[in-house]
């Protein structure tokens, strides 16, 4: 159960139809973004502090917090640019990112709704700043491949450490939860 990141990649963009226009538009607002990043950064970060075990979490190593938020800066300004085209590059650190947050314990039912509350606070500006409903469509679609990335890092980590440490096979482990899935 091993992830190829562009392979991922390549499976979300046509999942959420993200097209070549969108990336164009996407780029041609880059500066934008990253005039916004930060803000976004805040408004994630505030609502993620505003749970106890999230605020502990990004509290519990010194500069952690200043780490992750430079961090997302840097991550929403590249949903703008690509680095390389939506590439290689760009699946590989998105993928990377999602296991930072395997590691330090920053779990879906966190970054959901506070990813939820970035896609409102960029809507928000979208419209405060006259942009075109386009862009947020592009940003929500990139968005969410980014989201996958994270969520997909939870059941590949999972899944792996499972198997290393039962010896099962990926068809049985995946009966298995299939099996258990239906008797919930």
């Amino acid at each position: 159960m091993s992830l190829d990141p562009q392979e991922f990649m390549t499976k979300m963009e046509k999942r959420v139809k993200l097209t070549s226009e969108d990336k164009a538009l996407l780029k041609s607002h880059a500066d934008w973004g990253k005039e916004i990043a930060s803000e976004m950064a805040d408004h994630f970060y505030t609502y993620l502090g505003n749970d106890e075990e999230m605020d502990a979490i990004m509290k519990e190593k010194e500069g952690r917090m200043e780490r992750l938020r430079a961090t997302f800066v840097q991550w929403f300004y590249e949903m703008f640019t690509g680095m390389d085209d939506w590439g290689q590059a760009y699946a590989e650190r998105r993928w990377r990112i999602g296991l930072v947050h395997v590691k330090i314990g920053i779990g879906p039912q966190h970054v959901v709704p506070a990813m939820a509350i970035v896609v409102q606070a960029f809507t928000n500006r979208i419209k405060t700043d006259s942009k075109d409903e386009a862009l947020r469509d592009a940003l929500s679609r990139i968005c969410m491949i980014d989201l996958a990335f994270i969520e997909q890092a939870y059941v590949e980590v999972s899944s792996a450490a499972v198997l290393r440490e039962t010896g099962w096979t990926e068809g049985l482990f995946r009966r298995l939860i299939s099996t258990g899935a239906s008797s919930m």
